[in-house]
């Protein structure tokens, strides 16, 4: 699929502020089913912007803006060809003890940081536990959306998982968090996905659509081509693998690791954050060629 991705992100200060430092995360990644073909970023006060890639491979744009300012507004366009992932492959949990894969794993096996001692989440994590490793991610798309209702307002951006455990709710980042223990915890190595989701339009609907950013994880499966492991994307918010629809910026171990936007400002105004994401199907019939 062919989209045109516009993303703005507008803060409005009570009052005037200076030495506002920011760092972006918004290039869509080039990946084996998905390439970048158009990208800009305009920022207002005019910034210098610096570029370098992350230790995940993301590209990060950071800039600051010294002078007094009461709005800082950034507005993204991009040009994005996805195409639909090869079928995932299917193995045997004893292909997980291999040297191979434990390389490729690598700090995607290892908890992100503290995880809730919950009988609760025990259980979850038995009963995601599938017949084959493929098997526990499709079982994990389907068993958080059973278990926790997706609710804006349930949780916020620092929510952690007892905070979903506790309110039997949360927004698609809680949800990956959730996912991701319980595929680590059973020897699989996954890691948080930030990007968009394309939502399609009713039949007859118009080509361009309201979106926000969304989340999803990886999962490493064995078997892949060539025998090696292979990076298979699911997203637990919508019961499914994810396919030519999802359109990735980049991953990490944790949302921490690829938020769209963090800063720090001088002056003691307080924000207020806006943010609006347009996407475009720009040729229905376009396919990745990638």
């Amino acid at each position: 699929m062919n989209f045109g991705i516009r993303y703005v992100t507008e803060y409005r200060y009570s009052g005037p502020v200076t030495d506002n430092l920011n760092v972006l995360r918004v290039r869509p990644a080039t990946t084996s089913t998905q390439r970048c073909d158009e990208f800009h970023v305009r920022v207002d006060p005019e910034a210098r912007l610096q570029r370098h890639v992350d230790y995940f491979g993301t590209e990060v744009i950071e800039f600051g803006v010294a002078k007094p300012h009461e709005r800082l507004s950034v507005l993204v366009r991009a040009r994005v060809v996805t195409g639909e992932p090869p079928d995932p492959p299917e193995c045997a949990w004893g292909q997980l003890e291999t040297g191979s894969y434990e390389q490729a794993a690598g700090e995607f096996l290892l908890p992100a940081g503290p995880e809730p001692e919950s009988d609760a989440l025990d259980e979850l994590v038995a009963t995601v536990r599938g017949d084959s490793p493929l098997d526990t991610v499709r079982r994990m798309t389907e068993l958080v959306p059973d278990r926790f209702e997706y609710r804006q307002g349930a949780t916020y951006v620092g929510s952690t998982v007892q905070d979903l455990l506790d309110a039997g709710a949360g927004v698609c980042q809680d949800f990956v968090h959730l996912g991701l223990i319980l595929l680590r915890r059973n020897g699989i190595a996954a890691r948080y996905v930030s990007g968009y989701l394309w939502a399609a339009p009713e039949e007859g609907g118009d080509d361009s659509v309201e979106v926000e950013t969304h989340a999803w994880l990886e999962a490493l499966l064995p078997g892949g081509a060539r025998g090696e492991p292979m990076w298979r994307g699911a997203d637990p918010t919508n019961r499914r693998l994810a396919g030519e629809t999802h359109v990735k910026i980049g991953h990490g171990r944790m949302y921490a690791d690829v938020p769209p936007i963090k800063g720090v400002f001088r002056g003691s105004a307080t924000s207020e954050l806006e943010a609006r994401v347009t996407m475009t199907r720009v040729d229905r019939e376009a396919s990745a060629g990638v």
